[in-house]
C-alpha cells in the first residue's frame, strides 16, 4: 500500500491542495497527516475541514503542537510572531473544526510504523529532532522499524545500524530509497505548507508498506496565492515573505 505522508501544513490551501493532486496522481492509496495543520497560514477552516474529510474516509491523522495550541492554549514559551497566529486562527475555526483538532491523538501505529508529530520520545512536549542525536534517542524510544515525524521542516532521513552505528542524508527529491530491513529509520518529510530550506515547493512523501520503499517529493504550487491571502488578514505580513523563498 503506498502511503502518503503529508506534515506542517500550516493552513496554506495551496500547497495542499497541490500536494494531493501529486499524491494522487503517484497511486497513492491511504494518507497520513502529522500535524500542525494550522498556524501561519490563511486558510485554517479549509485545510481543516479537507483533513477531517479525509479522516472521514480512513486516513489517519496525529496532533502537531499549533493544532495543541490552538485547542488548548499556546504554551509561555511560544514566540510572540507564533501566538499571535494561533489567536488570529481560533477566531477562525468553528466549534466542530476546533473539536476535530482537540481529539486527535498524539500518535498512530501501523504494524512496523509509528506516526508522531515532533519524536518518538516524549510526543506531547514536543522536542525537535535537530540531528542524529535526537533522532537516535526518538528511534531508540519506540520498537517500530520506521518512525515518521513533523515539526522540522526540511526533509531529511536518519537511519540506525543494529549495532548502533547512525546516520543521515538529505534525500534526493524522487529518488527512491529502499528502507532495508537491517537498519531502523526515522523519516522526516518537510513541511507541505512551509518549507524552510530555501526552496519554496511544497514537501511531502510516499512509502510503500509493501516493498518498504520511500521517495521524498517537492511539489511546486501558487505560493503568490499563498501569499496574497495571508496579506489579505491580520496575520503579520512575514508570514506571506517567508512562502517566497522557503525561508
Amino acid at each position: 500500500m503506498k502511503i502518503a505522508v503529508i506534515t506542517d501544513v500550516h493552513a496554506n490551501r495551496q500547497a495542499l491542495e497541490a500536494v494531493l493532486e501529486h499524491a494522487a496522481s503517484q497511486g497513492v492509496e491511504h494518507h497520513v497527516f502529522l500535524g500542525d495543520f494550522v498556524g501561519y497560514g490563511a486558510d485554517p477552516a479549509w485545510v481543516v475541514d479537507c483533513i477531517r474529510s479525509h479522516v472521514e474516509r480512513g486516513a489517519k491523522a496525529v496532533m502537531g503542537n499549533h493544532d495543541a495550541a490552538v485547542t488548548h492554549g499556546p504554551r509561555p514559551t511560544m514566540r510572540a510572531e507564533a501566538r499571535a497566529s494561533i489567536d488570529w486562527t481560533r477566531t477562525q475555526l468553528d466549534a466542530a473544526q476546533l473539536a476535530f483538532l482537540a481529539q486527535l491523538p498524539l500518535t498512530h501505529e501501523h504494524g512496523e510504523l509509528l506516526f508522531v508529530h515532533a519524536n518518538a520520545f516524549d510526543p506531547a512536549n514536543w522536542a525537535y529532532i535537530e540531528g542524529p542525536s535526537e533522532a537516535v534517542r526518538s528511534m531508540n524510544a519506540t520498537h517500530a522499524r520506521v518512525t515518521f515525524c513533523g515539526h522540522m521542516h526540511d526533509p531529511m532521513l536518519y537511519h540506525l545500524s543494529m549495532l548502533g552505528k547512525s546516520g543521515s542524508f538529505v534525500p534526493a527529491p524522487g529518488v527512491i530509497i529502499s528502507l532495508l530491513s537491517s537498519r531502523r529509520w526515522l523519516v522526516v518529510p518537510g513541511a507541505t505548507g512551509q518549507p524552510r530550506d530555501g526552496n519554496p515547493a511544497a514537501c511531502y512523501a510516499v512509502f510503500d508498506d509493501a516493498t518498504a520503499v520511500l521517495t521524498y517529493w517537492r511539489v511546486p504550487y501558487d505560493h503568490a496565492a499563498a501569499m496574497a491571502a495571508i496579506r489579505a488578514t491580520d496575520l503579520p505580513a512575514s508570514f506571506a515573505d517567508r512562502l517566497a523563498d522557503g525561508r
